[in-house]
């Protein structure tokens, strides 16, 4: 029988595990890798790495480990933690407004003041 954990955490502890399933996705993300894919190499159902990836304090530190050790093997959890990941990097600057055009002479001038 499985147990509610959410009223046994105090709300920072809650958000620190928020905070986490988001930092897995992005993860994920950064890497271009399915959620049912990830699952699979880590011998979990779909619906435990969506709950893992919402952040879902009823998880287990073992099943945690798994999901980003499928993922990135090489990445350690103080790395997951800090950001400090590479493709969690480049995803944040995939995210970044682009310009979508160039400025022309006149605009250019325009702007030179």
């Amino acid at each position: 029988m499985k147990r509610n954990e959410l009223p046994l955490l105090p709300p920072a502890r809650l958000a620190e595990t928020q905070m986490l399933g988001e930092r897995i996705t992005q993860l994920r993300q950064g890497l271009k890798l399915r959620q049912s894919d990830v699952a699979a190499r880590a011998g979990l159902s779909r619906s435990t790495a969506i709950l893992i990836e919402k952040g879902d304090p009823g998880r287990t530190l073992t099943q945690v480990l798994r999901y980003v050790h499928a993922m990135a093997p090489d990445v350690s959890l103080q790395a997951l933690l800090a950001g400090d990941v590479p493709a969690m990097v480049a995803l944040h600057a995939r995210k970044l407004p682009q310009r979508v055009r160039t400025v022309s002479k006149a605009e250019l001038r325009d702007l030179d003041f």
